[in-house]
């Protein structure tokens, strides 16, 4: 394919997983020789297991203590991992730069002060009058800044202050879709001329009771030990094993890139994304829309899923993944770094940024269901399908 000014091209790459932090520990996971080691937490959520935060010293990317102060753990991850894509672009310092970046960013809601929460539970459990008990509680036991940290856009405002990322700015709310919209709203703009540089992302933090509850209340969490991906014990609970993770991303117009000698990790050739009912093989005819565009080498193309887990759903993407791509190495991330909801689409983009911009022949992630590489990967398609709704597919290329 030939180049154009207007390319989407991924400049930076900022990740945090259970599998470490930044980008050398990612490139070591996808270029190593066999299946990586698990990193899971079975104990202090049992019955639920977790992908835990790894070891992070927030004053690389968050140099004041009073910064670190009021934000919550998924506050300070997201705009940590920020802090090392703009690093890793080579802007960080460019105030310049910074100063006209836009940024999208996907969001969950907020974090909740869990000890509130069960106060007022069992406060509740004595009284009739729960109404007038909720507003004591309200304005006697929540600090207003936790209040306030509970917003869902102060994720990206702390980026603009720690950072000085002050573009237009952008906030989705809305699981696996929002990480979606996010990345695909970002590549549009740019490629229109809208845009030339963006950083987008997003971040969880799974080891927290209220979002082990969220999954749970649907019966989508597994529940137990670990089992693989796409042999998930199905008397086990729902299928999901979730995993604390961040993923932000510099994109840029391939000109902008050009014109500072950017290193340029992959160009986004197509992406999409797309909702609607996923019966009588629905989802199965909106995923093979959004993947028209692909026409490469199969054997020099890795299929990155952020399959959830989910029992079904992650049978249907897989049979659908290996007919489309057929020949394909097909790679579910997912059990290695956990499902990490709106931040698994731009996690796997960074995944694949990181496969094509150093050629890796990437592992079987689970050695029983998916097979060897044959060549290094000059292709890389990234699929996310929603444990509720939310489909998104995106097609990246090595440069050449």
């Amino acid at each position: 394919m030939a180049k154009a000014k207007n390319d989407v091209v991924i400049t930076g790459v900022g990740i945090v997983t259970c599998q470490g932090v930044g980008k050398e520990a990612h490139v070591a996971l996808l270029g190593a020789d066999g299946a990586p080691a698990l990193r899971i937490d079975t104990e202090r959520f049992a019955p639920y297991p977790v992908h835990p935060m790894p070891e992070i010293d927030w004053s690389q990317q968050i140099p004041k203590r009073g910064d670190q102060r009021q934000m919550e753990n998924w506050q300070r991850l997201g705009v940590f991992t920020a802090g090392l894509a703009l690093d890793d672009a080579g802007l960080k310092d460019d105030m310049e730069a910074c100063g006209t970046m836009d940024m999208i960013v996907a969001a969950g809601g907020g974090e909740r002060d869990i000890a509130v929460d069960s106060l007022i539970v069992d406060e509740g459990l004595k009284r009739n009058d729960r109404e007038r008990l909720l507003n004591e509680k309200l304005t006697t036991e929540l600090r207003p800044t936790l209040f306030l940290a509970q917003l869902s856009n102060l994720l990206a405002g702390n980026i603009s202050i720690v950072h000085k990322v002050t573009g237009s700015s952008r906030t989705f709310m809305g699981e696996e879709a929002a990480g979606i919209s996010a990345v695909e709203t970002a590549f549009h703009r740019i490629r229109a001329g809208q845009s030339t540089h963006t950083l987008v992302g997003s971040a969880l933090v799974a080891e927290r009771q209220d979002v082990i509850m969220l999954y749970e209340a649907i019966g989508a969490h597994a529940t137990g030990g670990w089992t693989p991906l796409w042999s998930r014990d199905d008397t086990a609970g729902g299928g999901i094993v979730t995993g604390t993770a961040a993923a932000f991303l510099v994109l840029e117009s391939r000109q902008h890139a050009e014109a500072r000698g950017a290193h340029v990790y992959a160009t986004i050739d197509a992406i999409g994304g797309d909702r609607g009912a996923r019966d009588d093989g629905k989802l199965e005819a909106r995923l093979d829309r959004l993947a028209e565009g692909f026409a490469a080498d199969p054997q020099k193309t890795v299929v990155l899923s952020g399959a959830s887990g989910l029992h079904g759903l992650t049978a249907r993407e897989k049979a659908w993944a290996e007919n489309r791509f057929a020949g394909a190495a097909l790679r579910g991330f997912s059990a290695v770094t956990g499902q990490a909801l709106e931040a698994q689409f731009p996690l796997g983009l960074a995944l694949a940024a990181l496969a094509l911009g150093d050629g890796l022949e990437v592992p079987a992630f689970d050695p029983a269901a998916e097979g060897a590489m044959s060549a290094p990967a000059e292709t890389a398609v990234v699929t996310t399908v929603g444990h509720g709704r939310g489909e998104g597919l995106a097609i990246l290329s090595a440069e050449k």
